[in-house]
Order: structure tokens, then sequence, then C-alpha cells
């Protein structure tokens, strides 16, 4: 009886020094962790780029002779900045420009001989109104008068046939013309010269039907920039044209810009099948914020479909499954989880419609080891 009293104080004692180690162990080895205050702010929804998008100039002509032949004349070179209109490639054209004289001096033959032409039927046209007034007076004959009739009807019908013909002689310069320019590549519009692909001697020949060649000409017009990226299928519903955005570009760091949603592809690019994508195409709000870009930066694009300002907000990391997080208790130290009630959320922040208040600090950094209902922790960083 006296052994088994024995045995049972030994137990209880063994019980009682295992849950005071077990109470010493824990309230000796706190939890490190990082706390972050509840406050009041704005929340946004938003999507954004896939992949990388790209800063693009919203006219950009690769320019490519029609016809094949020497290079006669290349009056700009890379980086010129060059007007519309303006002559930037040719190819050896002084049989063209030969043609384009001699009907230019038909038209003008033409013209002579049609105001010829018609300055006899008019004196042809006087002369017959002339002799059937003498006529009516029985002064002259009925076949004078009949002459000068037919006479002047004649030179009528020579005066519409030399009219016909400087058409034709107008005709023949606009061939003549279209021929030579086909030996010149102008600018469609002002800009600047990217690249020239060709040197002043050198022989060229179109691209083949099909078959896509450098261009001869590369022509930038870099006062209008905007910016394409692929957004993912499931998101692209929700973008609509005039939508807010923020872009931002690799070669400016962390640096924002405000832009707006100007066009949303009608289709679907299926180019890597198991991730199906649409272009959106966004332009930057201000003028001055596109000074010193470069076409063909990297860009990525953040489309606001919805914002909260004003509201309790916390990092969007601090949350744990099952809309829950960890409430720090500044008496003791500890900490102990709590439900919340979330509203709008991005990757950065979420909006709690409730389970918080504003000033109440919660842990950030919940993958740290030991995070239970009651641990004790220490604050290593409050965010």
């Amino acid at each position: 009886m006296f052994n088994q009293k024995r045995l049972i104080v030994i137990s209880t004692v063994l019980v009682v020094v295992v849950i005071v180690s077990i109470f010493v162990l824990k309230r000796a080895k706190p939890v490190a962790v990082l706390l972050t205050t509840v406050e009041i702010g704005s929340v946004e929804r938003t999507v954004t780029n896939t992949r990388a998008g790209t800063l693009k100039a919203c006219r950009r002509a690769r320019l490519s002779p029609s016809i094949g032949g020497q290079i006669s004349n290349l009056p700009v070179r890379d980086g010129d900045v060059v007007k519309a209109g303006q002559i930037l490639f040719e190819i050896w054209n002084e049989d063209l420009q030969a043609q384009m004289q001699l009907a230019k001096s038909e038209l003008q033959a033409s013209q002579a001989r049609a105001k010829e032409a018609c300055v006899l039927a008019e004196v042809a046209k006087h002369e017959a109104k002339r002799l059937t007034l003498l006529r009516k007076k029985a002064l002259t004959s009925d076949e004078k008068v009949d002459q000068a009739v037919g006479l002047a009807e004649s030179k009528h019908a020579g005066c519409d046939a030399a009219t016909s013909m400087i058409n034709v002689s107008q005709s023949r310069v606009a061939v003549a013309q279209a021929a030579l320019d086909r030996t010149r590549l102008t600018a469609p519009f002002a800009g600047t010269i990217a690249e020239v692909n060709g040197e002043l001697g050198e022989y060229v020949t179109p691209s083949p039907v099909g078959v896509q060649t450098q261009p001869a000409i590369d022509l930038i017009d870099s006062s209008c920039l905007y910016v394409a990226a692929p957004i993912d299928e499931v998101d692209a519903p929700e973008i609509k044209a005039g939508m807010t955005a923020r872009i931002s570009l690799d070669a400016f760091g962390k640096e924002y810009f405000k832009g707006k949603v100007r066009r949303v592809a009608p289709y679907v690019l299926d180019i890597e099948k198991q991730a199906r994508t649409v272009d959106i195409e966004v332009n930057f709000l201000s003028e001055k914020d596109k000074t010193n870009m470069l076409p063909g930066y990297t860009a990525d694009v953040e489309v606001i479909i919805n914002a909260h300002t004003g509201v309790l907000r916390i990092p969007s990391e601090a949350i744990l499954e099952g809309n829950r997080v960890y409430l720090y208790d500044a008496d003791n130290q500890t900490i102990n989880g709590v439900d919340i009630v979330s509203g709008l959320s991005n990757w950065q922040f979420t909006e709690i419609k409730s389970g918080l208040e504003e000033g109440q600090q919660i842990v950030l950094s919940i993958d740290q080891d030991g995070l239970v209902d009651g641990a004790r922790i220490k604050i290593e960083k409050e965010d």
C-alpha cells in the first residue's frame, strides 16, 4: 500500500515537472516575427501582363523598294530626323527621268496644237456666222455659206480632237511619273531613321512574295509612344478601353507612369498553347512622361479594375488559410488567431471589412515555425 502511494506521488511529480519544463521551454524560446499595423488606406484590384510588354511607336514603317536596281542616291543616315515626303532612297533612274521629260514635252506640244486648232475653229465659226448674215441680205451665195458652216464644224471637231490629245499626253506623264516614283522611297510621315540597310552604289532587289527580308529604311515616329502587353485570357474580359493603368519600364527602375487603356485586341493569341493571351495597348496620359524613352523598351502595365479608398487594410501576405490572421497581444506578448472578413484584394494589400481595428498589430511573417495560438513572440521588426 505504501509503495502504491509512493508510486502515485512520484508520477504526479514527474507530470508536474514535465508540464513546468514545457512551459519554461516555451517561455524561454519566443518566436521571432515581423509585425505590421492595421491601417487606413486604399486598396485596388488590378490585372497585370503575363509576359513582358513592349514600348512601341504609334507609327513605324519598314520601307523597301518595289523594283531592283543600283542605289544612286542615299541622302539619310541612321538617326536622321526627316520630314513627310522627303526622299530617303533612290535607285538609278536616268532613263526614266528622260522618259518623263519626253512625256512632259509631248504634253506641251499637245497643248500648243490644241490651242492652235481651237483658235482656227473660233475664226471659222465667226466667218460662218458673218456669211450667214450676208446671205439673209442676199449679199452672198448659198454655196459660200454652206462651205463656211462646214469648215467651222470641221475646225471645231479638230479643236476637240486636239484637246483630247492633251488628256492622252497627261496620262503619259502620269505613267512616267509612276515609273519614276517606284525608284524612290519617300518618308510617309515625319520621324527618325532607325536603320539604313544599304550603301551608295550597291544593288538592291525587292523582297520575293511571302519572304520577309530586311527593310531598306526603318522609319519611326517617336513622338507618339504606347505600351503593348499580353494579358491572360482569364483576365481579359474585365479590361475595357478607357480604364486607368500604371506603366513601369525596366529602364526607369521603380518609377511609375499614369496611363489609359486605348485598345483591347478582339482575338486571343495562341502562340503558347498553354498560356493564351489577349494583347492590350496603353497610352501615356502625360506627354512629358515619354521624354528620353526609346521604342523597344521592356514595359509592364497594371490595369486598375476597381479601387476603394479610406478603408482598413493589411498586407495580403499576412493572411492565413481560411481568412485568418495572428493578432498580437502586447500585454502578454503572445499571438492569437482571429477570423476576418476581407473585401477588395491584390498582391500587396487586402481590404478588411470586419475582424480587426485600426492600430492593431498582426504577424506579417506567417511562415515562421512555432506560430500557434497563444505562442510567445519576440518582435524582430515592425513594418
